[in-house]
This record gives C-alpha cells, sequence and structure tokens, in this order.
C-alpha cells in the first residue's frame, strides 16, 4: 500500500485522539460519547482514504469538524478540556482535509475542469 497523502495519517492520528482523550482529560457526560463516536468516523475516514484513496472522504472529514467545532455550544459541554479538545481536534481536521483536497491532482484536475470549462 502507497500512502498518497500524509493528511489521511494524522487525520488517523487526530480520530485515535478523539477515542482516547476523554479517558486521558478526564471528561465526561454527552462530550464522552460525542468525542469518541466523531473519533471513530474520522478514523473510518482516514482508513477509507489510505486504502481506496479519493477526494470524497475529505467533504466527510470537512462535515466531522464541523461537528467537533459545533459540538461544545450545541450539546453543551461541561468540561474545558473537552472544549478546547474539540474545537482545536474540528479545526485540524477540516485543515488537513481542505490540505489534501487542494494538494490531491484528481481533485484539483476535476475542479479545474468543472470550473473552467462548464458543461454546456
Amino acid at each position: 500500500m502507497r500512502i498518497r497523502h500524509w493528511q489521511d495519517i494524522a487525520s488517523l492520528l487526530l480520530g485515535v485522539w478523539l477515542v482516547v482523550s476523554p479517558f486521558v482529560l478526564g471528561f465526561s457526560g454527552a462530550a464522552t460519547w460525542i468525542t469518541i463516536v466523531l473519533g471513530f468516523f474520522v478514523i473510518l475516514f482516514a482508513v477509507e482514504g489510505l486504502v481506496i484513496p479519493s477526494y470524497l472522504e475529505e467533504w466527510g472529514e470537512i462535515l466531522l469538524g464541523l461537528a467537533l467545532l459545533a459540538a461544545p455550544w450545541t450539546v453543551g459541554y461541561e468540561s474545558a478540556p473537552a472544549t478546547v479538545s474539540s474545537i482545536a481536534s474540528g479545526l485540524l481536521v477540516i485543515l488537513f482535509a481542505i490540505w489534501e483536497l487542494m494538494t490531491d491532482r484528481d481533485f484539483t484536475t476535476w475542479w479545474h475542469d468543472r470550473w473552467h470549462h462548464p458543461v454546456t
């Protein structure tokens, strides 16, 4: 298996962090379960990006990053470490996904063809 994008490995590590962070940082309640579930999905999308490289999983990662950014306020995290971890992880997941999209040859070719040569 040849790794096309280092961002997939970074996202995988972020997903692992999200799964273990409630235990490392000691937060509980809804923040724990939301963080673990979103972490597993980040892992899933990262592994999918490693096994079946395409640019589609990055859109899922962007949505997961947005969910991580919104969760502390929509759910009402009681723990400051949970909030900081969720925001930082969400920003990084989004950053890595966008970075990968912008450096993926297949996506940039599709984007260029789609917007510079519209179908009539």
